[in-house]
């Protein structure tokens, strides 16, 4: 999904365990991603996910929309619908989730403009201005990344940027392949790799934002509103509440100095901010170790 989706730099020093550290969850690709097991619905999904944030005490989420899956399958409309009523506000993830790496910016920018009247509709009287590139792909040439920008700030939004992800996305069809064939104990494991994942990249994302700023910001975390997404929320806020965290929302997250900062860097697959900012200043960074493969085989 981007160049370096997982970072550790090279020779870090220890980054003591965070206290009372903050986190934002975000989610995209609403009202649809990834595959949907058998005996369930897309609004089941969403109103699982819902029900969590919800009793969980968790701050105001932001969802981010693609409304062109709405012209696929108009009934999901009912996503927006409940994610409006259960009080989580939207944003904006473009119309139809393209890449600017294959488009003009004229074209991408008004695909950005597509995805507004229902947000408009849906967020009447609330702020739907934030926006987060698809596949975090801010452009391929600095001429692509400096006008998009442009655009974004004459239009009132703000990049919802992210600086901790897990590749969360990658767990959801083979979620969907085991629940077909009734294989509890792949899901078993796919629940332990999940949370060994994340826990895993907590650590990884602290130690580049520490080596980058020096201390802990409020992150940002990207998440997707698929069907294993869901049956893991209650287990990943918990693991963040074991490993010290707290929960603020979007707006409060990006109130931190550190996301005032342009890596300005053109860069073909993007990543989180910490990824960006490595890369213009040059930083040594070691490979992705998701588990690509094991995902792919799993329920086979």
């Amino acid at each position: 999904m981007k160049l370096l989706l997982a970072v550790t730099l090279l020779s870090l020093a220890f980054v003591p365990p965070a206290v009372a550290q903050q986190v934002a969850f975000t989610f995209d690709d609403l009202p649809a991603h990834g595959p949907v097991p058998v005996g369930q619905t897309r609004l089941q999904i969403a109103d699982s996910i819902l029900a969590t944030l919800h009793d969980q005490h968790l701050p105001p989420v932001y969802g981010f929309v693609n409304a062109k899956k709405l012209e696929k399958v108009p009934a999901d409309i009912a996503v927006l619908k409940a994610w409006r009523a259960a009080g989580q506000p939207l944003g904006s993830h473009t119309y139809s989730h393209p890449s600017l790496n294959d488009l003009t910016v004229a074209e991408f920018e008004a695909d950005i403009a597509k995805d507004e009247p229902i947000l408009s509709t849906l967020m009447a009287g609330e702020d739907w201005h934030w926006f987060r590139y698809p596949f975090l792909w801010e452009g391929d040439t600095l001429e692509k990344r400096h006008q998009v920008r442009a655009y974004l700030q004459q239009n009132g939004y703000r990049v919802a940027q992210v600086s901790l992800d897990f590749e969360d996305y990658l767990w959801n069809e083979p979620y969907a392949r085991c629940v077909d064939k009734h294989d509890d104990k792949a899901i078993d494991s796919l629940r332990a790799s999940y949370l060994a994942t994340a826990d895993q990249y907590i650590t990884v994302f602290r130690e580049v934002t520490h080596t980058l700023y020096g201390h802990d910001i409020p992150y940002v975390l990207l998440l997707h509103a698929g069907a294993f997404d869901a049956k893991m929320l209650p287990d990943l806020i918990a693991l963040f509440r074991q490993r010290g965290f707290t929960f603020v929302t979007l707006p409060e997250a990006m109130k931190d100095p550190a996301y005032a900062e342009d890596p300005d860097i053109a860069l073909k697959y993007g990543g989180a901010i910490q990824e960006q900012l490595a890369a213009a200043r040059h930083l040594k960074l070691s490979p992705n170790t998701k588990p690509y493969k094991e995902l792919e085989a799993t329920c086979r």
